[in-house]
């Protein structure tokens, strides 16, 4: 006689029976389809409705953030305060009160504080309330904190360098997106450096922040035979402009030395061995509308700098105008019958000069110094050259120069059988620059502004004598979402004389390559 238990076990034995892989993959997948069906369906029932009711009167009677435990209500009431209905002169509609909802949800994305996504709901309130209008809702926001401690160790390698770093960052530390990061590194060329920065807002805006902060480093030069160590403080204002220009307007205080000279060190270096102190005011301003930085296929960047340094009340040694300028344009190029090629065309232009002022405290400019000046050349720079191997020598020593100027034409390429969505391209390319000191008269000693002021004027022409130093190649790019990684055959093509070139490989890291 079966026991009343077989059926039962007869069951779970087909309910645990080996199924066909096939088949469950294949199920899976209907049922992942028939869910965003209804998602689908779902968004485009809202959709409709949202657009049959778009011209609806509304009025947001209150905004709530939810979850933002650490966060301060007076930081996040200067945010959402400006949308509520009763300080607006007018209702809005559904359409415009959602859309004004979103860019206030997008201000919170901004603060680097919450993780996404943030989820966003409109209620109407309590109808038992006697304030409330038959137009009123609520909105609800719903954020999850990231973690207010961030600790991170790791290594760097590229350009002849390799590090070992550790960094400490703090967010939202008094509920108000404030941060506070901390950075230390030991290195084989930068031997050590440790940096820190605390940056706000200011009023709750995200436009406009402020920053202060200090470093300290020590560098060896080699291609200068001399260490350089730097103290560093600065203060820095940051807006951005309703266009998406950014601007930043810096205070800065800075002892610099050069120290730690190699016994051939020539005589443009140990005149400026030493100590020196430059308080400068700078101002940086930059446009990007690249689509993807650091493997841009297309848009444009434009960034300039222009520092002031020991002019009138700031006071210090150093003395100085310094302007500079970098552009890049992309392009995609298209291939007849291909939607998306991958293959895109770069050009890169960087400029700049290092005009000496005088010091309250003396009669002449000053001359530039070793610190101060432009150098030029290597893997992540004019590629197919050594380290800072354009411009001026004195001897072994690459001294630097007060002007320069240098561009780069690049066409990319995807790899075969890896695809254009990938950060992986072939590139040939073909750079060059060129990097002058201010020629100095015939006779000893510092300059007058009149013959500082023809000098310059003489080295600006002198730039356009000749062809510049160049270098083509090929290489292979990886796009990191940190950096930009090349490797990269180059050669030679017009050497200047004293200048360093580099046959060969080349390994580059980098943010903006030329």
């Amino acid at each position: 006689m079966a026991s009343p238990s077989e059926p039962r076990r007869s069951l779970f034995a087909q309910l645990n029976e080996n199924r066909d892989p096939k088949q469950v993959a294949a199920e899976a997948a209907a049922a992942q389809a028939r869910d965003f069906r209804q998602y689908e369906q779902a968004q485009a029932r809202l959709a409709e409705l949202v657009d049959h009711n778009s011209t609806l009167p509304t009025t947001i009677s209150a905004i709530r953030v939810l979850n933002a435990n650490h966060t301060r209500k007076g930081f996040l009431e200067n945010i959402f305060k400006p949308l509520l209905s009763a300080n607006n002169d007018r209702p809005y509609t559904l359409s415009e009160a959602l859309r004004e909802v979103s860019l206030a949800a997008d201000k919170l994305h901004r603060l680097d504080i919450f993780h996404e996504p943030i989820s966003m709901f409109i209620d109407h309130p309590d109808k038992s309330d006697p304030n409330t209008t038959p137009t009123d809702v609520d909105v609800w926001l719903s954020v999850r904190e990231k973690s207010r401690l961030l600790l991170k160790t790791g290594t760097e390698v590229g350009n002849a360098e390799g590090a070992a770093y550790g960094q400490v960052a703090a967010r939202n530390i008094f509920g108000g997106a404030e941060s506070l990061n901390l950075y230390a590194s030991l290195g084989t060329r930068t031997r050590s450096a440790y940096q820190g920065t605390f940056e706000t807002p200011i009023a709750s805006n995200l436009d406009f922040r402020f920053e202060f902060g200090g470093l300290s480093s020590s560098t060896i030069k080699s291609w200068a035979s001399h260490e350089e160590g730097l103290k560093e403080g600065w203060t820095k204002f940051k807006w951005l402009t309703p266009g998406g220009h950014k601007h930043e307007l810096t205070y800065s205080g800075a002892w610099r030395q050069v120290t730690g000279l190699a016994e051939n060190a020539s005589k443009s270096v140990r005149d400026d061995a030493g100590d020196s102190v430059k308080s400068s005011l700078t101002h940086t301003w930059t446009s990007d509308s690249r689509d993807y930085p650091l493997l841009p296929s297309r848009g444009t960047y434009v960034k300039t700098l222009a520092e002031l340094a020991g002019w009138g009340p700031l006071k210090g040694d150093v003395a100085s105008l310094k302007f500079e300028t970098e552009t890049q344009s992309a392009v995609p190029v298209p291939i007849p019958g291909v939607k998306n090629s991958g293959i895109s065309f770069t050009t890169g232009l960087r400029a700049g000069f290092l005009y000496p002022l005088t010091l309250s405290s003396d009669s002449s400019p000053q001359p530039s110094r070793i610190n101060d000046r432009f150098t030029l050349g290597g893997p992540a720079d004019v590629r197919g050259f050594r380290m800072c191997g354009l411009g001026p020598r004195d001897e072994l020593d690459a001294v630097g120069g007060d002007i320069f100027a240098a561009g780069s034409a690049n066409l990319l390429f995807p790899l075969p059988r890896v695809g254009p969505n990938k950060p992986f391209r072939l590139q040939a390319f073909i750079n060059g620059g060129r990097l002058l000191a201010l020629q100095q008269p015939e006779k000893e000693g510092a300059m007058s502004g009149q013959q500082v002021q023809k000098s310059f004027k003489s080295t600006v022409a002198e730039m356009g004598n000749g062809l510049p130093s160049m270098a083509a190649g090929i290489g292979l790019i990886y796009a990191h979402p940190v950096a930009r990684f090349e490797l990269n055959f180059s050669l030679p093509l017009v050497l200047r004389k004293g200048e360093e070139g580099r046959k060969g490989l080349q390994f580059g890291v980098g943010i903006n390559m030329l």
